[in-house]
């Protein structure tokens, strides 16, 4: 794998009332990147990683102040947001990884201040407040969690395939971050909210069912550091299902069924409709492409051994 950082302009920052060193992965973010960085303003540093975007990412990210650094990718590990952790000269001890879409509110920032100062605590979840085409999903089962800010040197993502490629994504898809020591919840949310239209949510859905039919065919090992167990942390819960679940005939149905109607994802209305439809959908490509792959790895399998028959009898 290659990689090339093309830092910007150093940042400048009138006051460092949030302390912490943020990292901002991006491709063609030129939507959502306004709120995020707006919501950032009393950030120590924040970084964007872009992927050579076309549009008027890079613009607007130095625009608010922000460095940018390009990222790279043909493949392997690490991938973005592991490659930002493992190369930028981060100068704060607090780490916040953010996409995109993603924003503080008043009350979380006040919250992370004040979260930083416990010495006992080296990461600390958070809550996500999701948005869908500009509506909040209150149900649907879309809420979750994820460790997002960490001291620096105390996490890492884990790496859940040895061999990835571009049809992946060049971020990290369902790899969280494993910190070493304790970590706890913080109560305030981190908005979500994707400006982009459908046509780019099922583009990059795309690249995610890829990199999801793979990691079900190879399996998570005992090696791994976040295995799959249904008395796990959530993300482990939800691995346990999904590993469990895909061999169930009819599991987009299921699917959709058990987040639009069980989980009261009709209460959203027709966003949360659609959520759920996309959802089911999800998981009928990745269905359909652990298929695909089974079938071309039988074949690749199947040619060594007509070329060793063959050889054997003439």
């Amino acid at each position: 794998m290659q990689t090339a950082a093309e830092p910007g302009p150093s940042n400048t920052y009138a006051s460092t009332q949030l302390p912490v060193s943020v990292i901002i992965p991006t491709r063609n973010e030129a939507r959502n990147l306004p709120l995020c960085l707006q919501s950032l303003h009393e950030a120590g540093e924040i970084y964007v990683i872009d992927s050579q975007s076309p549009d008027e990412t890079i613009e607007i990210a130095r625009s608010h102040g922000a460095e940018v650094v390009q990222f790279r990718y043909n493949g392997g590990w690490p991938k973005k947001r592991q490659w930002a952790l493992n190369t930028l000269p981060l100068a704060f001890e607090w780490v916040l990884l953010l996409d995109a879409d993603e924003a503080l509110t008043p009350a979380l920032k006040k919250e992370i201040r004040s979260a930083i100062e416990n010495p006992a605590i080296n990461g600390y979840y958070l809550n996500l407040e999701m948005y869908f085409l500009s509506h909040p999903l209150r149900h649907c089962g879309a809420s979750f969690q994820k460790l997002s800010l960490f001291r620096r040197g105390k996490g890492h993502f884990e790496r859940r395939l040895q061999d990835q490629d571009t049809s992946m994504c060049d971020m990290e898809v369902h790899e969280h971050v494993v910190v070493q020591g304790q970590t706890a919840k913080l109560k305030n949310s981190l908005q979500h909210r994707n400006f982009d239209s459908l046509d780019r949510y099922i583009e990059k859905h795309n690249g995610y069912s890829n990199w999801d039919a793979k990691v079900y065919l190879e399996g998570d090992n005992a090696h791994q550091e976040l295995p799959a167990a249904l008395f796990g942390n959530q993300a482990q819960r939800r691995r346990w299902l999904k590993k469990h679940c895909l061999a169930v005939p009819g599991t987009p149905l299921i699917f959709f069924c058990y987040r639009y109607l069980l989980r009261l994802g009709f209460l959203d209305g027709v966003p949360g409709l659609i959520y759920c439809g996309l959802q089911g959908i999800q998981i009928f490509h990745i269905k359909a492409k652990i298929r695909e792959l089974r079938a071309q790895n039988a074949k690749a399998g199947a040619i060594p051994r007509a070329l060793e028959a063959e050889n054997g009898s003439a």
